[in-house]
């Protein structure tokens, strides 16, 4: 019999969100809303940065308090943006990126934790722009172009992230190149894609960073056992977390070979992002928590927050 689940970790893009537009539909903003009321521990797990995850998240109505991973795994925060954790990517390492990744269209960005001037930095702005305009005009004033782009770490910032984004065969490409270079011993390294718009994005971070890992440690923090963590997810770096969760879940408009690895692990398989599969899936545990409050007619248990990381794990 699975083991209850008392913390729910939830990506954003291809899973809370529609394919298209920016709106949480109101069934996955109540079903948030209603498990948390029921002491169900809610975590949000992104690949974007905390600033651009932050104003879609804020119309679900989740508690100040709640725990967001941003920079798929780099950086913990509340959403009231108190720090928990924050790995930071070596600046040689990140110096050493860019020439071994200017061959693969110089669409390189990486991404600083600052409190005020541009956080993003990129080489080529307009070689960005023909890959992913959207984005690039949704953080343009957040944005500056710095060329060649081992000029950024003339001050030794050490960033918290970096980015390559191209056609899918060409950022895998990237990634093998990577794994073969002593480089790769001082990354990690998180692949995302988007088949029907031949879009790749490989995200590097600092050693040990992820999703999973990110999750783990909070879980730890607030006394959850794996067992007790369902996670949902659409993407590769989704992966680690739904291999660490209890009840892995995921998303029916997930690529061919990430429902092929959910099928060879045993994991749920449920509706399409469009067809609010979030609510969907938390829907049966609602109910539970429910019928459980009304037997034993007791308040909800209070939403615990994390204070601080529990270090690698």
């Amino acid at each position: 019999m699975p083991s209850r689940v008392r913390l729910i970790a939830i990506d954003i893009d291809g899973t809370l969100l529609p394919s298209s537009g920016t709106t949480i539909s109101r069934r996955n903003c109540q079903a948030l809303r209603e498990a948390q009321a029921a002491g169900i521990h809610i975590l949000v797990a992104t690949g974007r940065r905390h600033q651009y995850a932050g104003p879609v998240l804020e119309q679900v109505g989740l508690a100040p308090r709640t725990v967001l991973i941003s920079s798929n795994g780099s950086v913990v925060r509340h959403f009231d943006e108190k720090i928990i954790q924050r790995n930071l990517l070596p600046s040689a390492s990140a110096r050493a990126l860019c020439p071994a990744l200017r061959q693969f269209g110089q669409t390189m960005v990486f991404t600083f934790d600052r409190q005020s001037g541009p956080s993003l930095v990129v080489e080529s702005m307009e070689s960005l722009h023909r890959r992913i305009g959207l984005w690039v005009e949704s953080n343009r004033d957040d944005m500056v172009e710095i060329v060649p782009l081992e000029r950024a770490f003339d001050q030794d910032e050490a960033p918290i992230q970096g980015m390559l984004c191209g056609e899918i065969a060409q950022v895998r490409d990237a990634q093998r190149a990577l794994e073969n270079m002593d480089l790769a011993a001082n990354i990690t390294m998180q692949r995302t894609e988007y088949v029907e718009r031949d879009l790749g994005i490989l995200d590097i971070l600092p050693p040990n960073c992820s999703k999973g890992h990110a999750l783990a440690d909070y879980a730890y923090s607030v006394g959850v056992e794996a067992a007790e963590v369902m996670a949902i997810g659409d993407n590769f770096n989704d992966q680690t977390m739904l291999e660490y969760a209890g009840q892995a879940v995921v998303m029916g408009n997930a690529g061919a070979e990430m429902q092929a690895l959910a099928r060879r692990n045993g994991w749920t398989i449920t509706l399409r992002n469009d067809d609010d599969g979030v609510a969907a899936t938390l829907a049966p545990l609602l109910h539970s928590a429910q019928e459980s409050q009304s037997a034993s007619n007791d308040p909800a248990p209070e939403v615990v927050t994390w204070e601080t990381g529990a270090g690698s794990r």
